[in-house]
């Protein structure tokens, strides 16, 4: 019987470093630099859905 590996939820957030906001997830995963909140908010929402 083959074990099947349970992958862990991908947990994201955004980050802010001085003018620039970008996505990241807990899988490692890094979105790029954005300026605007809601571009970094779907990056992380589109990487959540197919990781």
């Amino acid at each position: 019987m083959a074990e099947q590996e349970v992958s862990a939820p991908h947990r994201t957030t955004t980050v802010e470093k001085g003018r620039f906001i970008a996505a990241h997830c807990s899988c490692g995963w890094r979105g790029p630099a954005r300026r605007a909140r809601s571009k970094a908010r779907t990056d992380a929402a589109e990487h959540e859905e197919s990781p």
